[in-house]
């Protein structure tokens, strides 16, 4: 990473590639891709998940893009989103595309933190995430991580048996910004959560997106 400043001095940040591995099993690799010149381009890209996600220990940033700018306290879930966003809105970026490093996950662990006290949770880190707006990012782009989030939430909640709480946050989902993939992963959970509605007595499978 550092290597790569060198070679591209005018960088604040550079984003490198990284193996994930979930519950010990290697997963492919994460590549860096999509990224543009503009910096708030890159950041509403981000939070709108059309930017890969940045495992945290895979980006080097310079110290005067990072400022004050701090990863927030008190949220279950998704802050290094926020931090990752607000520095970005107002860096230049470069990418190294081999891996430098491996990123262990636990997915009961990464579950957990949704199915805790979910509608208090994500109440708070919205406030946090609307905080965003004073970075000039668009109220679409947040609203559409609002989407994305609550599309998590569900997931978890479907899976693990609690119908009305996946229905809750699936309604949230469904009225946020979507991509063609995301309109089409409502729609199957939706189809789901209705099936395992009528047919309680069995558990109905159906391929997960």
């Amino acid at each position: 990473l550092l290597s790569k400043t060198r070679t591209k001095p005018g960088a604040d940040m550079v984003v490198g590639a990284y193996r994930r591995r979930t519950d010990g099993r290697d997963r492919q690799f994460k590549t860096p891709a999509g990224y543009m010149t503009a910096g708030l381009a890159n950041a509403s890209a981000y939070v709108e998940g059309r930017i890969r996600s940045i495992a945290v220990g895979s980006a080097l940033v310079s110290r005067h893009t990072v400022g004050d700018t701090r990863f927030p306290t008190g949220l279950a879930y998704d802050e290094d989103t926020l931090f990752w966003a607000r520095v970005m809105s107002k860096a230049s970026l470069a990418v190294v595309r081999q891996p430098i490093m491996i990123y262990f996950v636990s997915s009961d662990r990464s579950d957990d933190r949704f199915a805790i006290k979910p509608a208090r949770r994500f109440l708070e880190w919205r406030l946090a995430l609307r905080e965003l707006a004073d970075c000039g990012i668009a109220k679409s782009s947040l609203k559409a991580r609002e989407g994305l989030v609550a599309l998590k939430i569900a997931r978890v909640h479907y899976a693990r048996g609690d119908l009305e709480t996946a229905a809750k946050f699936l309604a949230v989902a469904e009225a946020a910004p979507k991509v063609s993939t995301d309109i089409w992963r409502c729609m199957r959970y939706r189809l789901k959560i209705a099936a395992r509605r009528r047919f309680p007595a069995h558990r109905v499978q159906l391929q997960s997106a």
